[in-house]
């Protein structure tokens, strides 16, 4: 188990969108005002994001309270009390509708399964009309 990892999550406080000039000292200084600090340990790649660590959790939630939406490192700052679960950059593909044995398949006409588990996708026919498809228009003969 790593060292960041290693004590209790409400002494630890997430603060994130700092961008990527912030710094330990400076956080250490807008963050010890509220109690003594474990530790301060700042993202660099992907920067934009720090924790910070109190002795106590009272003095993190002090913080927190006091802090989140105030400009730290220059920026309006995100201070949140950490979960310990890293956040989903993106969202979960959308469900599939439930089955229903009734639904036509859209390549082959036929009931029982969809389009993207149909195995005669790919071989469908196209039916073309008897006109000619030749965008030359018909000679027309005067006298």
């Amino acid at each position: 188990m790593s060292r960041y990892h290693s004590m209790p999550f409400d002494c630890k406080v997430y603060v994130g969108d700092l961008g990527s000039h912030a710094s330990t000292h400076d956080l250490e200084q807008a963050f010890g005002y509220y109690g003594p600090l474990k530790n301060v340990w700042v993202a660099r790649n992907p920067p934009g994001f720090a924790f910070v660590e109190f002795d106590d959790p009272r003095d993190a939630e002090d913080a927190v309270r006091a802090l989140d939406g105030r400009t730290i490192c220059g920026v309006h700052a995100r201070v949140e009390l950490s979960t310990g679960r890293s956040r989903r950059r993106f969202a979960p593909p959308p469900m599939r509708r439930p089955f229903d044995p009734d639904d036509h398949c859209f390549e082959c006409g036929m009931r029982g399964h969809y389009a993207y588990d149909c195995t005669y996708r790919g071989r469908r026919t196209r039916r073309y009309s008897s006109r000619s498809r030749s965008r030359s228009r018909p000679y027309v003969l005067t006298s």
